[in-house]
């Protein structure tokens, strides 16, 4: 087994005994970044990420996240008190039961209940994640900013935030995420991290005017096509579902 020696994190800690943070702004590059025994943060902000901190945030028992609409199928069958869950480009797919909206999950329907959740970008980021060695990983958006800002806080571990982006392009409503994290805890990592500073940039020159700018996104415009506008303004919304949804054993549960 190669094991690889990251010296600029090391000589860092060495320093100011702080944990590094670094941000990843696509799945593309996430191969880049030492992961091992780091905490890895899913950002996928519209709007697994959204849904799953939302469903559990209700009540949800767990969250199921499969990559493949028969594997989907196929678990929501097996579990008892499952439903399943996805969409492709704003519509609900065929043979499954719901969508991708956190607008569908109240406490009133989802607690109690475990949620089979098929997607693309962030389902593939975090399976990336595992097998590259993390410590851990868990998911993250603008709902619940401030619970997984605590976490790493409280974990104090290095840190690497994975933007989920869109088909491995970058994005900005992730990056907007990461850079409102790094804002929060920045004091407490050492950050020489080109992606990181920017996004903190981007982040502190629209955080005042967030709906707005949002709606300049490409995936605003993509899915507002779809009638999907209060969903969007819900997933930049912050602290709304303040719970941290950690992977263990192929299900995420609320921390």
């Amino acid at each position: 087994m190669v094991l690889r020696f990251n010296p600029w994190s090391y000589l860092c800690q060495l320093m100011n005994n702080k944990p590094t943070l670094f941000t990843a702004l696509t799945p593309a590059l996430l191969h880049l970044y030492d992961l091992k025994d780091s905490i890895v943060v899913i950002i996928d902000v519209f709007r697994a990420t959204s849904t799953i901190c939302t469903a559990l945030y209700n009540g949800a028992a767990k969250v199921i996240p499969v990559a493949g609409v028969e594997n989907c199928i196929a678990m929501g069958k097996q579990i008892v008190g499952s439903i399943t869950a996805g969409e492709r480009d704003g519509k609900v797919i065929e043979g499954l039961q719901y969508g991708n909206s956190p607008a569908e999950y109240p406490r009133s329907f989802i607690q109690g209940k475990t949620l089979v959740l098929t997607t693309t970008n962030g389902t593939k980021l975090l399976h990336m994640a595992l097998e590259s060695g993390c410590s851990e990983v868990i998911t993250g958006s603008f709902p619940n900013l401030s619970a997984v800002c605590a976490h790493l806080l409280k974990e104090n571990k290095n840190v690497v935030l994975g933007c989920s982006g869109w088909k491995d392009r970058f994005n900005l409503e992730d990056t907007l995420f990461a850079g409102a994290v790094i804002r929060e805890v920045k004091e407490h990592f050492t950050i020489h991290c080109d992606s990181s500073l920017m996004a903190e940039s981007m982040y502190d020159r629209h955080k005042d005017d967030m709906f707005e700018f949002i709606q300049k996104t490409t995936h605003w415009h993509r899915l507002s096509a779809y009638g999907l506008e209060k969903d969007l303004q819900y997933c930049v919304t912050p602290d709304i579902a303040n719970v941290v949804p950690i992977y263990r054993d192929g299900e995420l549960l609320a921390l």
